[in-house]
């Protein structure tokens, strides 16, 4: 008897190993035979990636087809952590004159989000401390993608015009306030469109992310006279806080690339100093005389980013894949181009859970065509850069769901 109730035991154990075992192996999607490009983790090269109950289950060389429930073909594929764009107008809305502040032009996230690879948007400055809630239950909460928010200086948000030239309803203190009831979801704040010879504006928008522990965006430039970027960037700003339009020629400015074609040195003084210089794209604010010279001398972004509203879409700057496109033919290598849309934004506002593909982190995750052919890029002067190499997205994955399948990695035949 003893023996037998031995024996029993003994099978019951195995059985509940083994089926232990087979559990945990039990992935729900397996991304296999792409390169894997994670900068956090310092992988670039081939790997599969396994995914389970909406995070990162494993990364390793050649994991068996058989543990997973849905194998996807990345052979010939990047594989990377989902797409961060730092700077977008989200808060889409029908209020007139109100311009990208519950208004027309800025966009729904989800129409122009996933099928550019982005998992995660930044609304920079749509609403202030006065209108975030509008904002948060009109767009954030509904949305499948991850929007997150910088807060504008100007309580009422940024409505163009007047309103924004309001130095009164710049308030560091109500600013601060709402972004720390919101941790997380409130990433920044941000100042754009102030034309005065004033650095008040400036003052408070740092002080408000000094309060808050949060990184400042500034949309720089329009005064006349022209305030000084060089005392911006060594005097004003915070190391960590953030220079958009990086690579604009814009009035009421000077450009990081002066008259004769080089970077002025105070820049790269600036960027060492840990000034962050985000491209901030748009229709209007980066220029191939400004870019091409600047990457030629060493000087790179630290963030890739689109400024997408309805004036941007559909001109030189089209999405976020379409600007690294362009900073692939500049020749900054793909895997720093990658880095700049995960890893470093990540960083820059403070969501070190994003951008990785570490284990255990959400399973955001966006594959990659790095296609070869004869290819035209436009800037924003509608000026033209040839190129030989364009990136395209396969598909991405949101929270471990595939979310957009371009051509139908993830889908099984229809006559089987």
């Amino acid at each position: 008897m003893k023996a037998f109730t031995k024996h029993c035991l003994a099978t019951m154990l195995f059985l509940c190993i083994g089926s232990a075992t087979l559990w945990a192996q039990n992935f729900d999607i397996l991304i296999k035979g792409g390169k894997v490009v994670d900068a956090k983790n310092g992988i670039d090269k081939m790997m599969d990636v396994a995914i389970k109950d909406g995070k990162i289950a494993k990364v390793d060389a050649n994991i068996p087809q058989s543990q997973a429930t849905k194998v996807i073909d990345a052979n010939g594929l990047l594989v990377s952590p989902g797409l961060i764009d730092i700077h977008s107008h989200n808060f889409h809305g029908t209020e007139p004159d109100a311009y990208l502040s519950n208004s027309f032009t800025a966009l729904p996230p989800d129409g122009f989000s996933f099928r550019s690879g982005v998992t995660t948007i930044v609304d920079v400055g749509g609403a202030g401390w006065r209108n975030f809630r509008i904002f948060k239950e009109q767009t954030i909460d509904r949305s499948k993608t991850r929007v997150l928010s910088f807060l504008n200086i100007v309580g009422s948000g940024m409505k163009g015009g007047a309103i924004e030239q309001n130095i009164d309803d710049m308030s560091p203190k109500l600013t601060a306030l709402v972004a720390k009831q919101h941790p997380g979801i409130i990433v920044g704040v941000k100042l754009a469109h102030y034309s005065g010879f004033d650095w008040t504006p400036t003052e408070r928008a740092v002080e408000a992310g000094r309060l808050a522990d949060i990184p400042v965006m500034i949309d720089f430039g329009g005064s006349d006279p022209e305030l000084s970027i060089e005392k911006l960037f060594m005097e004003k700003l915070r190391p960590g806080d953030i220079f958009t339009h990086a690579y604009a020629h814009v009035n009421g400015r000077i450009p990081v690339v002066d008259e004769r074609g080089k970077v002025r040195d105070f820049v790269f003084a600036a960027q060492k100093r840990g000034i962050i210089f985000d491209v901030g794209h748009g229709g209007g604010s980066f220029v191939f005389e400004q870019a091409v010279p600047a990457l030629q001398q060493g000087f790179k972004p630290n963030s890739i980013s689109t400024d997408l509203h309805t004036g941007s879409m559909n001109g030189g700057m089209k999405d976020i894949i379409n600007i690294m496109s362009k900073f692939v033919n500049m020749n900054m290598p793909v895997h720093e181009i990658i880095a700049t849309v995960t890893w470093n934004p990540a960083q820059i506002i403070k969501r070190t859970d994003l951008g990785h593909l570490s284990v255990g982190a959400v399973a955001d995750v966006t594959l990659l065509n790095l296609r070869e052919g004869d290819f035209g890029f436009i800037d924003t002067q509608g000026k033209k850069m040839k190129g030989d190499r364009r990136l395209e997205c396969e598909m991405t994955i949101r929270d471990g769901k595939v979310v957009y399948d371009l051509n139908g990695l993830a889908a099984s035949n229809w006559n089987e």
